[in-house]
Parts: structure tokens; C-alpha cells; sequence
């Protein structure tokens, strides 16, 4: 059963937790979630599933960002949230999808006991601009039928950031320790 938007809001600081939190993004069976600063772009021509895949970092200026077609952009949500018993799901606003812009394509199904930010999978059919914090998708809170862990998956749990791909690690790559964000900015500067 989906919690309604009251329900949600009767719950928070007990099993569900969305910070910041503002009343007026509510709606009668969901929550819309912001979009960060931030996003970050591939950098690879082909990329593997089995080894980390290297990327750069774009930020979205107040005056707006136009994303292009063919690209695959990842970006995250300004908002932390943990869920205690539920199961969190996201996915793209209507509002967004009517301008062409899609999140999301494989879903979003949360583990109950997730904590953290939402890595959003972002694609469109024809430039579009965006904008830091609008409200880009909306979270949907349903309740669990049967015994289950209160365990997240440990691959993206209490994420502060945007996750590139991990599925590298599910085919054996550990990268722990290894560091691919590409940082052209630096490099300029000290040619300079």
C-alpha cells in the first residue's frame, strides 16, 4: 500500500527521514525531491560494465544548464533520506517527462534502510535547460507485506554524492582506491 502524503508527513523523524524537508513540495501521494548542483557526464566512447568508467564533473549554474541529446547525464538529489520498514521509490515528474527530459529509465526501487542521496539517471529526446533545485522527481513511500531485513545494499548506501556505475564490483573490480573523475579544470590551471 502507498502512503499518502499526510502519512508521510505524520511519520517523518520516526521511519521516514527527507532533509531538507518543505510542506508546500507535498502531494497527496508522494514528495518532490530537488535536483543538486551538480552533474557528472562519462567520459569513455564505449563504456564497460566490468571496470570503472572514467567521468567529469559539470555544475548547473543559476542562469540554467542545456542538456543535449545522446548523452547520458547523472546527477543527485539535494535531499538525504533514510527509510525505516518502507520501501522508497522515485521516479521522474510528469512535468519533466512532458519537456522531453527523462530520470530514470531503469527505475529507482529503493531497499528498505536505505540512507543517503538519490543518484539520478538523466536523458532527453531534445535540449532542454535545467536549473539548480527544481524539483525534478518525487518519492513514493510503500509499506512491506512479509518479513524483511532492515538492510540496505551496501554499494550505495549513505551516499552524499553522485554514484557513477558500480556494477564493476558485482564482476569482481575493486576500485576502492581508485579515482577517475577527470579534472580538466586543474589541468588548465596549471598550465597556465
Amino acid at each position: 500500500m502507498i502512503l499518502s502524503g499526510q502519512d508521510i508527513q505524520s511519520r517523518l523523524g520516526k521511519d521516514i527521514v527527507i532533509d531538507p524537508f518543505d510542506p508546500s513540495r507535498l502531494s497527496p501521494n508522494s514528495y518532490n525531491l530537488t535536483l543538486h548542483d551538480e552533474l557528472l557526464v562519462y567520459e569513455e566512447v564505449v563504456l564497460d560494465s566490468a571496470s570503472p568508467n572514467r567521468y567529469r564533473r559539470l555544475t548547473i549554474p543559476e542562469e540554467g544548464l542545456t542538456l543535449q541529446p545522446g548523452t547520458l547525464y547523472l546527477g543527485r538529489t539535494t535531499e538525504h533520506t533514510e527509510t525505516h520498514g518502507l520501501v522508497p521509490i522515485i521516479q521522474g515528474r510528469s512535468s519533466v517527462g512532458r519537456l522531453g527530459l527523462f530520470l530514470n529509465p531503469g527505475g529507482s526501487l529503493g531497499h528498505a534502510g536505505y540512507r543517503g542521496t538519490w543518484t539520478l539517471e538523466l536523458h532527453c529526446v531534445q535540449p532542454v535547460r535545467i536549473y539548480p533545485h527544481i524539483q525534478i522527481c518525487q518519492i513514493t513511500y510503500w509499506e512491506i507485506s512479509g518479513d524483511s531485513p532492515e538492510e540496505a545494499s551496501e554499494k550505495y548506501q549513505n551516499s552524499n554524492d553522485i554514484q557513477p556505475s558500480l556494477m564493476h564490483r558485482e564482476l569482481g573490480f575493486d576500485d576502492r582506491d581508485t579515482q577517475l573523475e577527470l579534472g580538466f579544470d586543474e589541468a588548465i590551471r596549471s598550465t597556465s
